[in-house]
């Protein structure tokens, strides 16, 4: 269950990074203050692990997420996004999704060229920041929410 909201939250992200190219600070903030309220209150994560682990989840998200953001690669919504997952998850959960990712990422680029035109107009209407021919930088966030996604299937 506690896996399913956290799926359910991705997915809000995703659909509005799709449509927007932004992520409103009331999903990423939001999430993370409760994120927050559940480790200081139960004193583990949304999923179950400790503190600690959430701790050291946090500080890898910074570490990976900083210089990203630094040199204009991630937005501010998709390091929030990650950090907000840190503080819910675990440290594995966060490299799963991060890896998964990329994985994700590097298979739109290749497959989509060849498959993007055949898709319905309305869907290319919706998703006109995934277009691979016009977008100069790719949302992130549906690529992490594959990853989340291929996360919870490998850990489960």
């Amino acid at each position: 269950m506690p896996s399913l909201v956290l799926l359910l939250w991705f997915t809000l992200c995703a659909e509005q990074d799709i449509r927007h190219r932004r992520i409103a600070d009331t999903l990423t903030v939001g999430a993370g203050v409760l994120a927050l309220a559940c480790l200081f209150s139960t004193g583990h994560t949304w999923i179950g692990s400790s503190m600690v682990e959430a701790a050291a989840a946090l500080v890898l998200s910074m570490a990976l997420t900083l210089p990203g953001y630094l040199n204009g690669r991630l937005s501010c919504g998709e390091v929030k996004l990650l950090w907000a997952l840190a503080l819910a998850s675990d440290s594995s959960h966060l490299v799963g999704t991060l890896i998964g990712g990329i994985v994700a990422l590097v298979l739109w680029v290749f497959v989509t060229p060849l498959i993007w035109q055949r898709m319905s107009i309305r869907y290319r209407r919706k998703a006109v920041y995934l277009d691979p021919n016009a977008a100069t930088v790719l949302p992130l966030t549906p690529f992490l929410l594959a990853g989340f996604v291929m996360t919870l299937f490998w850990l489960s």
